[in-house]
């Protein structure tokens, strides 16, 4: 008698799938040695030794002041936003099957950036104003200038579906747009707002602190699970509208969740830290050739991102004369990475 065959509910792991999880704890690894070279980096130096005694609660009160009040909010901040960016970078590219498709180039960045100065300039504030604007201010106008750039490019790319370069081709002129309208404000404002915001436009985590970390962390925790949530239908997505559609795929739904996280994850990233270019971008192409994946590895790019903008900081204000922008350093490692994506794409050719 032939025996029955039962179907295996949980297949087992592919050797792409190892590598995958390979690289995501290879690159947790690496964020974390990052942290802590950054809470080292500084006019003040600090060995990994007295690092652990100071965060273990020992040392004198000026090394407690420097590491833990100073120090530590901006690491946090860099792994917050450097997460955040990294995964809205991969849910956008992923989505769009494109690597140009990030936040920055879709317009999602530039219209945070808009609200977030808008809030500055046009409500009386400035970069140090103080926690109640930063904290409250600038998170909730970064978020509503986010939303309404997705949802205007979103609209403006619809013909019964969206073809990814014509979303990144109206992204573009979106950009351009939201940036010209903030390159406006800045001039018409006030000088202690212009000067504010002129240094929040250019992305930098040296005036960082708990208060503006948070709102971050608590919205990376919470869209975290909505994202995770989209891999199968990521996966899936992948095989082109039609049978993603015949494999029950809801793509309206998907594709609302999904630019729903990246706008969240953009806005809070942008209000905390101001623009970091690059970073969404970078990061997600990083971990997908690290883990030889169909697409870019959620949790493995948020990692790479905050690795990324950590370690950027921690040059910043070590090697590097003066304490450079973050946002500079950014753009300085993206740039070339962008155009030799450009030079290398063949018409036709997969984007991911």
């Amino acid at each position: 008698m032939t025996p029955r065959l039962t179907p295996r509910l949980t297949p087992r792991p592919t050797g792409r799938t190892a590598r995958i999880r390979l690289t995501t704890a290879l690159s947790l690894a690496t964020t974390l040695v990052v942290a802590l070279l950054g809470l080292a980096a500084g006019s003040a130096s600090y060995s990994l030794a007295e690092i652990a005694g100071v965060l273990a609660g020992f040392g004198s009160p000026a090394d407690q002041l420097v590491l833990i009040e100073f120090r530590a909010p901006r690491v946090a901040a860099g792994l917050a936003v450097g997460a955040s960016l990294g995964l809205a970078g991969a849910l956008t590219q992923t989505f769009a099957r494109n690597p140009l498709a990030t936040p920055d180039i879709l317009g999602v960045t530039s219209g945070a950036s808009l609200g977030a100065v808008a809030a500055i300039c046009l409500g009386g504030g400035t970069y140090a104003v103080a926690a109640p604007l930063l904290a409250l201010g600038l998170p909730a106008a970064a978020a509503v200038g986010a939303l309404a750039a997705a949802v205007v490019v979103y609209g403006l790319a619809w013909r019964g579906g969206v073809d990814s370069y014509r979303l990144i081709l109206i992204g573009i002129g979106a950009t351009a747009a939201l940036g010209g309208v903030t390159n406006y404000l800045v001039a018409r404002a006030q000088i202690t707002d212009a000067s504010a915001a002129a240094q929040w436009m250019v992305g930098n985590l040296a005036g960082v602190s708990w208060v503006s970390v948070w709102p971050v962390v608590v919205v990376l925790a919470l869209v975290w699970p909505f994202a995770a949530a989209q891999s199968r239908a990521l996966d899936v997505s992948q095989l082109g509208d039609d049978l993603a559609s015949g494999l029950g795929v809801d793509l309206n739904r998907h594709r609302f969740a999904v630019l729903g996280c990246a706008v969240a994850l953009t806005a809070a990233a942008v209000a905390a830290s101001g623009p970091v270019e690059f970073a969404a971008f970078v990061s997600p192409q990083i971990a997908l050739r690290l883990a030889a994946a169909a697409r870019p590895p959620l949790a493995a790019s948020a990692l790479v991102g905050a690795c990324l903008v950590t370690g950027a900081d921690a040059l910043a204000r070590g090697p590097l004369p003066g304490d450079t922008p973050v946002g500079i350093i950014t753009a300085i490692i993206g740039a070339p990475y962008l155009l030799w994506l450009l030079i290398r794409h063949r018409p036709g050719q997969e984007a991911l």
